[in-house]
């Protein structure tokens, strides 16, 4: 689409704009609008939590898909399908004001929406096929710091007018350089063909709840990092993460290889309530997520376990009358060891795998740091209790099992174990 054919989509989208009222825009919207418009190769959007860098991506496509009068396929990609499905797909749908069930635009198993003359389809960065596969007009890459740069790469040379990235600043990758052979490349932020746009919590304050607000600003001086990083958006690198040997796996392994397995449940109600699957198997633990959900209360987590299989549950010993009632429904929940330092140590001993539908997990891992002393710079035992809901129940049913069926002292040294309760 040449520029002159994008002004004139423009002149469409503002008028969709000025007959939508309810669509509410920041400014990252108008930078989108104007890279668009201006002709660039695309737009780098680069900022802190909750600065509607994604939301108003969406926002863009949106409008832009009800507006053209030419055929445009659109692809949205982030790390997993898993991930857009809490998040973009999920948000997309917020924003178009649609329910995602018996909607005869939307495809549940090709994970596209049509308008007359555009499709936008959602898709995993992990499936590199797709990325090979057929042409599209508008590329947009969600959090693109955990997409592979081949897979971009590939999808970005099939893109034939437009890329959107966007990511939090928690340190460099590709869009900064990346490895061509023996060189390291400039990437796209040093590009002119690309616009730049930055943003923090501070430019969507209208559009925010006030709550949404009122926790990101509670970080300030408590982590530095954090507050650099997700507040205000600046450059970073998120030091001393605590489990940096996780990795990505697509699924637990084979039933018939787990040695023992068990969950680890973390209560919650203002935040959310997390429960994992810990499974042993070949020497490594693998998590998987299973509930992470704030407002819930025991009955609801109750009524959840119904559709889980029967194991273990070792939790949060601080609430005994919810683990006293999660038992009289007939569940065996145990109470948890909470002592951090031990808990921590385990969980490092061994590889620590972690299933690509478990997204707040994920989130989580990557950012969960132990604490440092401002006063010494020394770096303390404890980790920063903040987004460690999954973390504590992971440490919960990692610690159990290894408690229950002895210590492991080496990656090597994990041996035989037995099913636990239901397995």
């Amino acid at each position: 689409m040449v520029v002159g054919q994008r002004s004139n989509c423009l002149m469409v989208v503002m008028s969709k704009l000025s007959s939508a009222p309810t669509l509410q825009t920041t400014r990252v919207f108008e930078d989108i609008l104007a890279a668009w418009c201006a002709g660039k190769r695309g737009i780098l959007l680069e900022g802190g939590t909750s600065s509607t860098k994604t939301w108003s991506a969406l926002q863009f496509l949106h409008v832009l898909g009800m507006s053209t009068a030419t055929i445009l396929t659109i692809s949205v990609i982030s790390e997993s399908l898993p991930h857009l499905k809490l998040g973009c797909i999920r948000d997309f749908f917020k924003i178009i004001g649609e329910s995602q069930d018996n909607n005869p635009r939307w495809s549940k198993t090709e994970f596209a929406y049509s308008y007359p003359k555009a499709t936008i389809e959602f898709w995993g960065a992990d499936n590199e096929g797709k990325a090979r596969g057929p042409r599209r007009n508008i590329l947009m890459v969600n959090e693109g710091n955990n997409c592979p740069w081949p897979t971009v790469q590939s999808a970005e040379a099939r893109t034939s007018d437009f890329v959107i990235v966007d990511w939090n600043p928690t340190g460099e990758f590709w869009v900064h350089e990346y490895q061509s052979g023996d060189k390291l490349v400039p990437g796209w932020r040093k590009d002119p063909r690309y616009a730049y746009s930055h943003s923090t919590y501070l430019d969507a304050v209208h559009v925010l709840p006030p709550a949404i607000v009122e926790n990101i600003e509670s970080k300030r001086g408590v982590d530095d990092n954090w507050w650099n990083i997700y507040g205000l958006g600046i450059l970073g690198s998120l030091e001393h993460i605590i489990w940096p040997h996780s990795k990505v796996v697509d699924e637990l392994p084979t039933r018939g290889d787990w040695q023992a397995w068990a969950y680890g449940l973390d209560f919650g109600f203002t935040n959310p309530s997390a429960l994992v699957k810990v499974v042993i198997s070949g020497g490594k633990t693998y998590c998987d997520e299973r509930i992470y959900e704030a407002g819930l209360t025991n009955a609801d987590i109750i009524e959840r376990l119904t559709h889980e299989d029967r194991a273990d549950i070792y939790a949060d010993s601080a609430e005994p009358d919810r683990i006293e009632e999660i038992n009289r429904a007939g569940h065996r929940c145990l109470p948890a060891n909470k002592h951090v330092k031990t808990g921590l140590d385990v969980v490092r001993r061994a590889p620590l795998l972690i299933t690509k539908r478990s997204v707040n997990t994920l989130r989580e891992v990557r950012q969960y740091r132990r604490m440092v002393d401002k006063k010494t710079g020394r770096v303390l035992e404890d980790p920063i209790k903040t987004d460690d809901h999954s973390m504590d129940a992971c440490r919960y049913g990692t610690l159990g099992l290894t408690e229950r069926f002895g210590y492991a002292t080496a990656v090597s040294a994990y041996r035989p174990l037995v099913p636990t309760y239901g397995a």
